[in-house]
């Protein structure tokens, strides 16, 4: 038994049929007009409902209208720094208040702010080349961070390197000059929709980041659109609890955008996608029962052992949530079943699974799932206002992106912004499709794929890696936390696995993990043997090279953030864990196949 879904827009979408079979999707709801920028929504609020909860972390609490008055003290200080367009203010630390605050408040006066993950200046990231290629784009005026002690050490032999500043305590402001009220209201006024707010990064995984111009118009148009799609968050205002992380897009502009763009409030959470870490997630939960949850496919693998164990935990969950939003990555089945699974049995109903999908470069919606599907992996239809360009590739759709969401251009970088767009003006994002229904488009998108991903086998046959990895995590049974599909130019398909903690725990049991020190899960005898059993069943369902697995060797060393194989998010980088771990697959391919 399915929820009742929230108050949504109908679905109705149009099509251009091209005779090289080229389709462009558009969806058939209008967008209201794209006016205003996101600071002014603080104002909005903070005059409407000034003493409604804005933002929380740990014990402390924000409301609207004291977050508007910090906004305008930090924005009047700003303004004497001397940041600009040509040289923004950078901001390297983790999600929280102060942050928030900066934020709002340079943007809110026409000061770009680079938004840099924490990762970039960590100790594993040494020599911090990563880090140092962003300074040298973005030529900051200042950089304030939550980890000055860090910071200082990645850019000790930086040349010219600018002044840093603590996040935590702001009080160095008051050394600039504060502007007064009319230059700061001349500053908001002089803002409009093509002015940079952010600049957020990608990934890295195949190049150096690329630092993408974050406009007000690209944000706003976002938010215009959810407006129609939802309009019950007009209505009800959500609460969330979210740890994303505000340098990418899902975090910084779905997740916190949505909390302020409808008046909403938002839990600052100190728990992370990891064993250690996420009990502070589910107390955090329990405590503030969000309406709108968002996570990652990781996330959610670890939210399940919580409320597969507490029941009372998972009727309380899902009886306040409104929607379950995945993004970052296509949501494994067998994940989604679990979670009906458990909802069904503690509520008697089973919850609203929505998402969206883009990238940095659209801020972050392109296409959003806002109506009932059976598919995990259903992207939806066009964000209204933007059209969707299906270009045939193989047995699929490379998808193409063009509206108001779509950034101008690469910071600094007319290469990679011309490499970027195809002749009519499209975004090429880089991922594939397939229609839902073939014969019915406005049953949405199934994500199919990063087309840089795929490969092809020796025999010449085609290797479809988004959908096996998920196919692979699916019959895992929660043994395979991740996997990497290997092959490329060979006969056969290898894997490496990345093992699912608590399910390799139950089945050694406390005293047998107990007995391996320190030593990684992954190495025990029997994780191998039911993995290879499991691995062994899959096969017998699948008769082609392309999908039968030959080969699999379990890692034992977690993918690692400061290498690039996994985002913040916690997206595995295919390319990268094969590169990086190129020794492992040769050994791989060197012994004898497993089936």
């Amino acid at each position: 038994m399915s929820r009742s879904a929230p108050t949504s827009a109908p679905v109705a979408i149009r099509e251009d049929r091209r005779q090289n079979g080229t389709i462009l999707l558009d969806n058939a709801v209008q967008i209201p007009p794209v006016e205003g920028t996101m600071p002014a929504r603080l104002k909005k609020w903070a005059q409407e409902k000034p003493d409604a909860y804005f933002l929380s972390q740990g014990e402390r609490i924000l409301t609207y209208a004291e977050a508007e008055t910090r906004r305008r003290e930090i924005a009047a200080h700003l303004l004497a720094i001397g940041a600009n367009a040509e040289h923004p203010l950078m901001l390297v630390a983790q999600n929280g208040i102060e942050h928030a605050l900066i934020v709002l408040a340079a943007t809110s006066v026409g000061i770009p702010v680079a938004v840099v993950s924490p990762s970039y200046i960590a100790p594993g990231a040494r020599p911090w080349n990563k880090f140092h290629r962003v300074l040298s784009q973005i030529s900051p005026s200042l950089l304030i961070s939550d980890d000055p002690e860090g910071i200082a050490d990645a850019i000790a032999r930086y040349p010219d390197a600018p002044a840093i500043r603590p996040l935590t305590d702001l009080s160095w402001l008051r050394a600039y000059p504060p502007a007064n009220a009319a230059a700061v209201e001349a500053a908001e006024a002089s803002v409009d929709l093509d002015t940079v707010a952010k600049l957020l990064f990608t990934s890295g995984s195949t190049a150096y980041p690329k630092a993408v111009p974050n406009t007000q118009r690209m944000m706003v148009s976002n938010m215009r659109a959810l407006e129609v799609i939802w309009p019950f968050l007009l209505e009800e205002p959500p609460v969330s609890v979210d740890w994303l992380p505000w340098n990418h897009t899902f975090g910084g502009n779905c997740c916190f955008h949505t909390t302020l763009w409808f008046g909403g409030h938002s839990h600052i959470d100190a728990g992370r996608p990891a064993p250690a870490l996420f009990g502070k997630s589910v107390e955090a939960l329990k405590h503030w029962q969000p309406s709108l949850y968002y996570n990652v496919p990781a996330g959610f693998e670890l939210l399940l052992s919580y409320l597969e164990d507490d029941a009372e935990f998972a009727r309380t969950f899902f009886g306040n949530v409104k929607f379950v939003f995945n993004a970052g990555a296509a949501l494994p089945d067998a994940i989604r079943a679990r979670l009906e699974e458990v909802a069904l049995a503690t509520t008697g109903s089973t919850p609203n699974f929505v998402g969206g999908w883009g990238a940095t470069e659209t801020a972050p919606f392109s296409s959003v799932l806002y109506f009932d599907q059976p598919h995990a992996a259903n992207l939806g239809l066009p964000l209204p206002g933007t059209t969707l360009k299906l270009v045939p590739s193989e047995d699929r759709y490379e998808v193409r992106v063009k509206g108001p969401n779509v950034m101008p251009g690469y910071w600094r970088d007319e290469q990679a912004t011309q490499d970027a767009f195809d002749e009519e003006g499209f975004y090429c994002i880089g991922d594939a499709v397939k229609p839902a229904d073939p014969d019915d488009l406005s049953k949405g998108l199934l994500f199919d794929g990063r087309v840089s991903e795929n490969f092809k086998l020796s025999s010449g046959t085609w290797v479809n890696v988004g959908a096996l990895r998920l196919a692979v995590i699916s019959a895992g049974e929660g043994f395979i936390s991740d996997a990497v599909i290997a092959g490329e130019g060979r006969s056969e398909l290898g894997l490496l696995v990345f093992p699912g903690e608590k399910a390799c725990r139950k089945l050694l049991g406390e005293e047998e993990c107990g007995k391996l020190g320190n030593a990684p899960l992954a190495s025990h005898p029997a994780v191998h043997r039911r993995i290879g059993e499991l691995l062994a069943a899959f096969n017998a369902g699948e008769m082609g090279s392309s999908r039968r697995i030959r080969r699999f060797t379990v890692l034992e060393e977690p993918p690692s953030l400061a290498e690039s194989e996994i985002t913040d998010k916690g997206y595995i980088n295919q390319r990268r864990v094969l590169s990086r771990r190129a020794g492992i697959v040769e050994d791989l391919y060197a012994r004898a196949a497993d089936f």
